[in-house]
């Protein structure tokens, strides 16, 4: 008895710290869909800088997983959480300063990229804290539910962060959603505070940062072609709408995160149960099968189809990649390790906006999915090229 009582605390504070994830990750969500008509519609800039301040978050985060991973390891993942709440809430209070500034459009564009700078570090070390404190409380056994928990809570508020940012720029200008936006990760800072830490490992040899990326980069880039689709929605779908004359443009990341959150509650579990390759294979044929879908959509049905289907495939190939990964390092490297895995994830997410909008302006905004099909379907050459290496390891 006593030890389920212990069992359903952990599973009570990881619950607690995917909610306070999900509170925070609504910074995020907001602004996907706000950033890139802000910058294009009231600074008048191109897709080129929409992109760019969409994607230099993510590129800021990239930059930051390692310091994140060691901070986590080092000093414990709940410093870690602490840190980057509160620079979620300086990144949006930064980001209100470019909407105030709308007259001034360069001025108010170096201010919100400063803010996406400052949101990309949070992200970064709010992410790998949540994953570190998670699999503490729970143990690396079932670091797959925890994973799984904890992309929920992120494409969750993703789903609904999209429409809600819309509807905030709608009624309250952009500065307005940047000011609720602050306003989250101070709630999470309050429900975290008294939450017990897990144990660091300060005495602990540490290999150098890229010693330890080296063991996992396979199973990180197989992730980072994964998240072009997903950057291509978030950062593209309601131009491409807008751009067509299309309603509903709001509801692309809410058909993704539906399609996502869809397979996490139901099919969560199946990491740690069958193992990630075959899983991370399975999930990238229905997101190549979706970005081909929005590329070739007639209607905005079909697109929104699409959205979910992609969706559908993303939604498990962080946990299982996220297994494997827990699996190569040991107990006090997990944290540098998921830091340096996460990070391929958020080269996609940085890559993909500025690029993505110096392609859609020569070639339009369905040769963004085209590509993101392409990369789906390549990384599903990498998973099953991995599986069939274990396969003839263990024969």
């Amino acid at each position: 008895m006593a030890f389920k009582s212990t069992g359903d605390a952990a599973q009570g504070r990881l619950l607690l710290l995917s909610a306070i994830l999900f509170m925070s990750y609504l910074c995020i969500g907001m602004s996907l869909p706000i950033v890139p008509i802000y910058v294009t519609e009231q600074l008048g800039l191109g897709n080129g800088w929409a992109g760019l301040g969409v994607g230099i978050a993510f590129l800021a985060t990239i930059l930051t997983r390692g310091y994140a991973g060691g901070l986590s390891d080092h000093r414990g993942p709940k410093l870690a959480v602490v840190r980057g709440l509160a620079f979620y809430a300086a990144g949006a209070l930064d980001s209100l300063g470019a909407g105030l500034l709308v007259h001034t459009p360069w001025t108010s564009y170096l201010f919100l990229l400063a803010g996406r700078l400052l949101l990309g570090l949070g992200e970064s070390l709010v992410a790998v804290g949540v994953i570190a404190w998670g699999i503490g409380l729970v143990g690396p056994a079932r670091s797959g539910k925890v994973l799984a928990l904890v992309g929920a809570a992120i494409y969750g508020a993703l789903a609904l962060g999209g429409p809600i940012g819309l509807a905030l720029l709608e009624r309250c200008g952009f500065a307005g959603a940047m000011a609720i936006g602050a306003v989250l990760p101070c709630l999470g800072l309050l429900a975290i505070w008294r939450l017990p830490a897990v144990a660091a490992h300060p005495a602990a040899a540490r290999p150098p940062f890229w010693s330890v990326v080296g063991r996992v980069w396979m199973h990180g880039f197989i992730v980072c072609l994964q998240g072009i689709g997903f950057a291509a929605i978030g950062a593209f779908f309601t131009l491409y709408f807008l751009d067509r004359g299309w309603g509903y443009a709001g509801l692309g990341l809410t058909a993704f995160g539906g399609g996502f959150v869809l397979v996490r509650v139901h099919f969560g579990h199946l990491p740690d149960r069958i193992g990630g390759l075959p899983v991370a294979a399975g999930s990238l044929a229905i997101e190549t099968v979706g970005q081909f879908l929005i590329w070739s959509a007639s209607d905005p049905v079909l697109a929104l189809v699409g959205a979910f289907l992609t969706g559908l495939g993303c939604s498990m190939i962080f946990p299982a990649m996220g297994r494997e990964v827990v699996r190569l390092v040991e107990p006090h490297l997990r944290g540098t390790a998921l830091g340096g895995f996460s990070a391929f994830q958020d080269l996609a997410y940085g890559l993909t906006g500025p690029l993505a909008g110096l392609l859609a302006d020569r070639a339009g905004y369905d040769s963004v999915f085209l590509i993101g099909a392409v990369a789906a379907a390549a990384g599903l050459l990498i998973a099953l090229s991995l599986l069939r290496a274990r396969a003839t390891a263990f024969s």
